[in-house]
């Protein structure tokens, strides 16, 4: 093994993983064996250019994926499913000893997706008002760390049963229908900024009409198809659209501490390899709140 890696038993997740090192190289210093690690959506990369100089190796032109992706040299990533992992320990983070294995994992790709923009854009302010469209995977832990951090937070949803789980359960202050013309009418112009969590096609015009003077919109997932936009209206607002991708190793650390100290975890529900399929067709129906985690060792304690 390569002095520069360490080797970790992995658990829950595809590209949110969590795990105990097994075994390091000599000169690995960020862990020793028995260490609770995680690796998040990138495992490489090349750690030379701008971007990752300034701590932000996810905008890598040479980002290496945790999964579906290969090395430079070939060799196939495989995520999660893999019952082990090894990687340099550059891209490891570790995990606070308060928060449990399976709750945590999601926070390594949806945690700090949601994070990341949150402090990139000055919308963690005490006092802002942050829309959240969408409450799933990435809605859910929005909502946890916008309140952390003191923001006033609307949930916008297409389905209205998940209003009482946005207010009683997750503290969200209120809750629009964006089907609601009424409603939406009714929220034009409050919102400092909005985090789009929602991949499926959906137009963004009636969410810019939300937004302050000078408010951003902020789209964490891709939609499948190309989406028209009216500009006139943006402009006139002063209005910004931004996107942002995960964060980078540092910027995953620092979201882990504020975790454990504000005790956010992901709403979860843990499966075993067995019951991958069945998750598959759950999914397919919306029937998870919020992510399922995969114990792909079994072995390994979730506490």
């Amino acid at each position: 093994m390569s002095g520069e890696m360490l080797y970790t038993q992995s658990s829950p997740g595809m590209h949110e993983i969590v795990g105990v090192v097994t075994e390091v190289g000599h000169n690995v210093q960020k862990f020793k064996v028995g260490d609770k690690v995680g690796i998040g959506y990138f495992i490489s990369s090349c750690l030379s250019c701008d971007n990752c100089k300034q701590d932000s190796e996810n905008y890598c032109p040479q980002l290496v994926t945790t999964f579906n992706s290969s090395y430079p040299d070939g060799t196939p990533t495989y995520g999660g499913f893999s019952d082990k992992l090894v990687v340099n320990e550059h891209f490891a983070v570790r995990i606070p000893t308060k928060l449990p294995l399976d709750k945590v994992a999601p926070l390594l790709c949806a945690g700090i997706a949601v994070y990341n923009p949150l402090k990139e854009h000055g919308l963690n302010e005490p006092g802002k008002h942050l829309g959240v469209v969408g409450l799933g995977g990435l809605g859910h832990l929005a909502v946890k760390f916008a309140k952390a951090f003191g923001v006033k937070v609307t949930v916008i949803s297409t389905s209205p049963d998940k209003e009482k789980e946005a207010i009683e359960k997750l503290g969200a202050d209120s809750f629009i229908v964006s089907r609601d013309p009424e409603q939406m009418k009714a929220a034009m112009g409050t919102m400092d900024g909005i985090l789009d969590t929602i991949a499926a096609d959906h137009s963004l015009m009636p969410l810019f009409a939300l937004l302050k003077t000078r408010g951003k919109l902020i789209a964490l997932a891709g939609m499948t198809k190309p989406t028209e936009l009216s500009l006139y209206p943006i402009m006139a607002g002063g209005k910004m659209l931004a996107g942002t991708l995960i964060g980078g190793v540092k910027d995953m650390q620092e979201m882990l501490s504020f975790a454990e100290e504000h005790n956010i975890t992901a709403e979860v529900e843990v499966i075993g390899m067995d019951d991958v399929n069945i998750a598959m067709e759950r999914l397919q129906k919306g029937d998870v709140r919020f992510r399922f985690v995969i114990n792909v060792a079994n072995s390994i304690s979730l506490s």
